[in-house]
């Protein structure tokens, strides 16, 4: 057994075995720490997974890396916050990142995994778990290299599922001083295990949130006029917002707002006093994005102009689009086709959801790509939902990409 728990080493689950598609690929070194221990890869997702941790609250998972990475002499560091940490593996003036996420998500599982979470209302929905246990495996294979031609970035990194994104609590930190290039895999059930899917230029959305706080002296529904009637005026946002904002951006920015909540009132035969909106406003080119504060503001202060309704907008900034550097992307459609051959790389389109990888390529070049695991057969169970799982093969075969990557951008 080699399961963790939040006391000491155990779990009672069974200790996995999944094959290691891409064994003999090399390099020798790499082929020889995954022969013996791809299984306590496997066996840290399992162990992270029926543990999840909220962003900027993985104390638990930050501690259980740690360990591991001291465990072979090295020496990471955690964050002021207490969350999330450093390490670098190597020595040299050359210097590689790679990122995984940590946090979980505010979500029900309903898998029926033997390794299902524990927590009530969170689970790693998104493959955080994955993220961690590939580059935990990547580090510790990294380190029982007998060399390397320079150093390599650990970021195990906090709360990427709060915007703006624990990236920047990353980068304040320095992090991202003295490094080349980055790197990081995101899953995608939507892509074969043993796949992996690379593109140049964006490959994920800027994304912000939008929240309206309405207020109105309120009043009787007999009686509208002598009021501000909130929720016709919340009705106009809902349906006249995401209209008004197609013929005020470029639609070939693929920019679209989307209302996630909305509340007012409770009795029929009152018009409420307050009342709430709140949406995710997404585009995939980077100069709208820096340009729909701006709009919207001036978009809901004419919808709402003629209701009399008060309001007070938040337009919260999240996240830039992520933007692979063609060098990089190339490095990591080279690693997976060392891996597994030519068949391994394969493209991928621009997604809609947002991704915190974007404010280190803010600062250096870099590239994610998507992690193919999805069994072929079977349902695709999508992320952010309550099903998600994986097909664990992906997780030495992550392994291989993420430690190729390193190696050919240090002799780049």
């Amino acid at each position: 057994m080699t399961l963790l728990d939040a006391h000491n080493d155990l779990l009672p689950v069974a200790e996995p075995a999944v094959a290691d598609l891409g064994a003999g690929s090399g390099p020798a070194w790499l082929d020889s720490w995954l022969g013996a221990r791809r299984s306590d890869v496997v066996a840290w997702r399992r162990s992270l997974h029926s543990v999840p941790e909220l962003g900027r609250q993985e104390h638990r998972t930050t501690a259980m890396v740690a360990r591991r990475l001291m465990a072979v002499g090295l020496e990471p560091r955690t964050l002021p916050g207490g969350t999330g940490l450093v390490c670098d593996v190597g020595y040299g003036d050359r210097c590689v990142a790679l990122r995984a996420d940590l946090d979980a998500l505010p979500l029900q599982e309903d898998t029926g995994l033997a390794f299902a979470s524990t927590v009530e209302g969170v689970s790693h929905a998104c493959g955080h778990d994955a993220h961690t246990s590939i580059l935990l495996g990547a580090a510790l294979a990294l380190a029982s290299a007998p060399s390397l031609p320079g150093r390599v970035r650990l970021i195990f990194q906090p709360a990427e599922e709060i915007q703006p994104g624990g990236a920047i609590d990353m980068v304040a930190d320095g992090a991202m001083e003295g490094v080349d290039r980055a790197f990081a895999l995101h899953c995608d059930p939507r892509l074969e295990v043993g796949k992996l899917g690379t593109r140049v230029g964006p490959i994920t959305s800027a994304c912000d949130v939008v929240e309206i706080r309405l207020t109105s002296p309120g009043g009787h529904t007999s009686r509208p006029h002598l009021t501000a009637d909130l929720v016709e005026a919340m009705g106009l946002l809902i349906t006249q917002l995401p209209l008004l904002l197609t013929r005020h951006v470029d639609p070939r920015s693929g920019t679209v707002l989307v209302w996630g909540a909305a509340h007012a009132g409770e009795a029929a035969n009152a018009i409420p006093q307050h009342g709430l909106l709140r949406g995710t406003l997404r585009t995939a080119d980077h100069a709208t994005w820096n340009e729909l504060e701006d709009k919207m503001r001036s978009l809901v202060a004419a919808v709402l102009a003629p209701m009399g309704v008060g309001y007070v907008l938040d337009h919260i900034r999240g996240v830039p689009p992520v933007v692979n550097e063609e060098v990089s992307a190339g490095m990591l459609a080279e690693a997976a086709t060392t891996v597994l051959g030519p068949d391994a790389s394969t493209s991928t389109e621009q997604s809609s959801g947002g991704e915190d990888f974007a404010w280190y390529l803010e600062r250096v070049p870099g590239a994610m790509a998507r992690l193919g695991v999805w069994p072929g057969h079977g349902p695709m169970r999508d992320i952010h939902q309550p099903t998600f799982d994986l097909d664990e093969r992906a997780l030495p075969f992550g392994v291989r990409v993420m430690v190729n990557a390193a190696l050919a951008a240090l002799t780049h």
